[in-house]
């Protein structure tokens, strides 16, 4: 490794912006004690603007150091699709009409199942709503299942345990989840084409695995917390078809199909972000049948997952020959770890530019990412979703970094079991 003074100082950003992550309550703390500048340490104190401060750091470096042209150029070189896919999926599937279906499946489904309501509804979201995921793509599926699970477990006066063990879960299951098909999960897009792995490689290699996975994490959770599951309310009270403003069906059917063209051109966002400002404007015209769009919550995601991809960028240095020392056991758990300090798509697409990898590395490669994506916010690009959704939920309005891994290390487990040996 021959690091230019670039990469070192990006290198140390990273390092700096992951002990943010850790340290967010510390800006809290600071808001508290100095309200002269409070806006400024609550600011500090989001998770979703970390990275995105720190890529602000990164880029007024590049200028110091090398100039307006290289800082420039690196910035048009960066691939901001995801993004941008994630902030219009985000909003489009969060919108009433959407949420109000899947409140109406969520809540058909449960009733088939002969169990207490507060324990089949925990069923049903936790493995229907991820492994929809490879269909709909991870990120509705996160924004849907956590707007369900806010509105039906975390609206209610449940156990900080129970909070975190549902998060965890929740992040390892859309992880895995989106394993069914080869365009859903970001891990998955960044080597498909490149290696060549279709519909059927992914379910009878990944799929099936991660479908038995998902079912045991879910079940072990609701029989771990089936007092409390028990205590819950016996109503959906998400999208439940008591108002006058219930959307026609005819508003539904067009929300679908804005949100399967968003789906559909994910890797076009010169049309996707084009069909989400036609969507902006229907919601307009037919105001009464919309609550709030979570627009606020989807730019700070968006500004995470941005600077991400910006101080990503100058990791690849030292990640590559990092990978490449391992043989396909080792760089199974090597991903597993490494996916919980940066994206598993910045793991897997690194990969992708390696010539002659074996297939068994590219799978040890691509399944470590996958199952270590529950373990950290930054894990899995739909996490900041799921996060920016639920946090307001936990105690100080903040998701703690070590409760998140503590939760969901077990369920991490059995997605390591379920790849490893299977």
């Amino acid at each position: 490794m021959n690091p230019s003074t670039i990469q070192i100082v990006g290198a140390a950003l990273f390092a700096i912006a992951l002990l943010h992550t850790f340290s967010t309550k510390f800006f809290d703390r600071l808001a508290d004690s100095r309200p002269g500048h409070a806006g400024l340490w609550h600011l500090l104190a989001e998770v979703e603007v970390v990275f995105g401060f720190w890529a602000m750091v990164l880029v007024l470096a590049m200028f110091a150091l090398e100039g307006k042209q290289a800082a420039t150029s690196y910035l048009e070189s960066r691939n901001f699709t995801e993004p941008l896919f994630v902030f219009a999926i985000m909003v489009a599937a969060a919108s009433k009409p959407i949420l109000q279906l899947a409140g109406w499946l969520v809540r058909t489904l449960a009733r088939w199942l002969p169990l207490p309501p507060g324990m089949s509804f925990m069923l049903v979201v936790l493995t229907v709503v991820p492994l929809l995921g490879s269909f709909i793509t991870e990120p509705a599926a996160m924004t849907l299942a956590a707007l369900l699970l806010r509105e039906r477990v975390y609206a209610h006066p449940v156990s900080e345990r129970l909070k975190y063990a549902t998060l965890g879960v929740l992040f390892v299951n859309v992880s895995i989840g989106g394993t069914l098909t080869p365009y859903a999960a970001p891990p998955v897009l960044m080597v498909a084409a490149a290696w060549g792995w279709d519909l059927s490689y992914m379910f009878f290699n990944f799929g099936d695995k991660a479908l038995l996975a998902v079912v045991v994490n879910t079940v072990a959770l609701v029989l771990m917390f089936r007092r409390e599951l028990l205590a819950l309310p016996g109503q959906v009270e998400l999208g439940q078809p008591d108002t006058h403003t219930l959307p026609p069906w005819p508003v539904t059917v067009i929300h679908l199909l804005f949100l399967t063209g968003i789906v559909v051109f994910a890797h076009y966002p010169a049309v996707f972000i084009g069909l989400f400002l036609f969507f902006l404007g229907f919601t307009a015209a037919y105001e009464r049948y919309q609550d709030r769009l979570i627009l606020r919550e989807g730019l700070l995601v968006a500004f995470f997952l941005g600077g991400l991809v910006v101080l990503g960028g100058q990791q690849q240095w030292w990640l590559e020959p990092l990978l490449l020392s391992m043989d396909h056991n080792a760089v199974f758990f090597g991903a597993t770890a490494l996916t919980a300090i940066t994206d598993n798509a910045a793991l897997t697409y690194l990969g992708s530019l390696v010539p002659g990898l074996s297939d068994e590395f590219k799978y040890a490669l691509v399944a470590g990412a996958v199952t270590g994506g529950g373990l950290t916010i930054i894990a899995n690009a739909p996490n900041p979703a799921g996060a920016s959704i639920l946090k307001g939920a936990f105690e100080g309005q903040s998701i703690s970094v070590g409760g998140l891994a503590l939760a969901a290390l077990p369920p991490t487990l059995v997605a390591l079991l379920a790849f490893w040996l299977l």
